[in-house]
């Protein structure tokens, strides 16, 4: 009786997946349209993916409430420990591919492009309240747990990484597709781990706003 749910389960995780790749994929390709620039972009298609499944899965919403009720200050001080070891990891990386790999620095600083011309304030605000909770809320606390309810915990976590180091491809800058692969395999096991979207959110939106505005790697 339960299999025409199932079904339907699956081909909204596909849509939803394929939408989400393809909303990221022109995003990276493009960075800006006119005066919509990338971080614009960024926070509209974070919140259209994730006004979508809270209102198509009602489990979203549920974990939210589990996760909230229970050690929220130890979960916070726990993602901002983990932020800080992923920019650890980060910066003796950035010092390792600038001596293995010959243009290496122009990648790095072709990452920070992305800056263009918008404020820091702006950036760092979108960072807080879009951005870096939207990132976890959507390949994390979405995609990753629903894939992993259908193909198993391990196999979700390998998928969610591929498809979320994938959609970088399109940026042609293969030092932040590593990168990427770096993020998605820390905060996929992360989750995986702790289950938790308030320690990945902590530790996603800290090491966004270390790397981009307080401590650029382009300046090392």
């Amino acid at each position: 009786m339960s299999q025409p749910k199932d079904i339907s389960k699956g081909s909204q995780l596909l849509l939803i997946t394929l939408f989400a790749v393809s909303l990221f994929t022109v995003m990276f390709i493009f960075k800006q349209a006119g005066a919509f620039d990338f971080w614009y972009w960024m926070s509209s298609n974070l919140l259209l993916l994730l006004t979508l499944v809270f209102v198509l899965d009602r489990s979203n919403g549920e974990e939210i409430r589990r996760d909230i009720g229970e050690a929220v200050p130890r979960k916070i001080f726990f993602g901002i420990i983990a932020a800080l070891a992923l920019f650890v990891v980060f910066y003796v990386g950035n010092i390792l591919i600038r001596l293995i790999i010959e243009k290496a620095g122009e990648g790095i600083q072709n990452v920070y492009s992305f800056k263009q011309e918008a404020a820091p304030l702006r950036i760092g605000l979108l960072m807080l309240l879009v951005i870096g909770p939207g990132e976890e809320l959507f390949w994390r606390g979405y995609l990753q747990r629903r894939l992993g309810i259908r193909f198993g915990k391990i196999r979700g976590f390998v998928l969610a990484t591929v498809l979320y180091t994938a959609v970088h491809i399109a940026t042609g800058n293969m030092v932040l597709v590593l990168a990427a692969l770096v993020c998605g395999i820390f905060w996929g096991w992360l989750y995986m781990r702790y289950r938790s979207m308030i320690i990945n959110v902590v530790s996603h939106t800290v090491w966004d706003i270390l790397v981009f505005l307080v401590l650029p790697f382009a300046e090392f």
